[in-house]
């Protein structure tokens, strides 16, 4: 027996609307894309098809994230390999690819690097560099290296277990970090897809602001001569991270916003200071 596709794409709809889903329609075609694969759009579906749709519609409306579902995020110029052990990358963080394209640099190192998506997107935009990516978590470095063969980059990068930059030796003429931002008492309030996230890509435990203040307090130790330190924030710690880039001795600090106008990456250098 075989199913119209367009009626099993409503009826999708209306359960995961059913289950609150906030983007029913979008997550709908994004599940039936999934079942159908490579088919002509529109083809019809059989029973094993339709019975693979429920069940990932049944994945979708206990609030699985698509990209946990389908194994996959575009970000930047790829899809990158997504799953519960890294951050799902998201389109505000190609604000900080952007921020650091805009600048010169042949060596780069990703502090908690999770997926890769920032270090292979920078190092695929300049096949002349060469990087390393760190994290915590070997599961997430495994996922790292998956997605470095995919952008095609793996021969110009590394990667090391390390607690920020206690296995880190050398400078570099571009440090980035997506730290986790999210302050403890702010968990409670997330959208229910990031319990399927790793809790420490999003939470210190804490303020929100512990992972800056490790990050800036070394970083001009690990920058080159004119190099730059780049990080994203939340939309509402431009201040916080900006005044702890000054303490460290960073200066042409800089607060990119992203394409809604938030604020969302901080940016400083490390320059002679025109005031000594």
């Amino acid at each position: 027996m075989t199913h119209e596709p367009k009626d099993a794409l409503h009826a999708a709809r209306r359960q995961l609307e059913a289950a609150g889903s906030p983007s029913a329609a979008r997550d709908a075609s994004a599940l039936m894309d999934i079942v159908q694969g490579d088919a002509p759009p529109w083809t019809e579906l059989s029973d094993d098809q339709m019975a693979h749709l429920q069940r990932l519609i049944a994945r979708r409306a206990r609030r699985e994230p698509i990209s946990h579902i389908s194994g996959k995020r575009a970000f930047w110029m790829h899809e990158f390999e997504v799953t519960p052990d890294v951050l799902d990358p998201r389109p505000d963080t190609e604000t900080l690819v952007e921020a650091a394209l805009k600048h010169r640099f042949d060596t780069v190192l990703d502090l908690g690097t999770g997926s890769g998506c920032i270090l292979l997107s920078l190092l695929h935009e300049r096949p002349a560099a060469r990087g390393i990516g760190t994290d915590l978590s070997e599961a997430a470095l495994a996922v790292a290296k998956r997605n470095a063969d995919r952008v095609g980059v793996a021969d110009r990068v590394s990667w090391a277990v390390s607690d920020w930059f206690s296995s880190v030796n050398g400078t570099y003429d571009l440090i980035v970090s997506n730290p986790p931002y999210i302050a403890l008492d702010e968990m409670a309030g997330l959208a229910p897809e990031l319990d399927y996230e790793p809790r420490m890509a999003l939470t210190d435990e804490q303020d929100g602001l512990s992972a800056y203040r490790a990050i800036t307090q070394d970083a001009i130790s690990h920058l080159n001569s004119l190099g730059r330190l780049m990080v994203e924030i939340g939309p509402t710690q431009a201040a916080a991270v900006s005044d702890l880039f000054a303490k460290a001795g960073l200066v042409d600090l800089h607060v990119h916003q992203d394409l809604d106008g938030r604020d969302r990456v901080v940016s400083g250098a490390n320059l002679p200071r025109t005031d000594q």
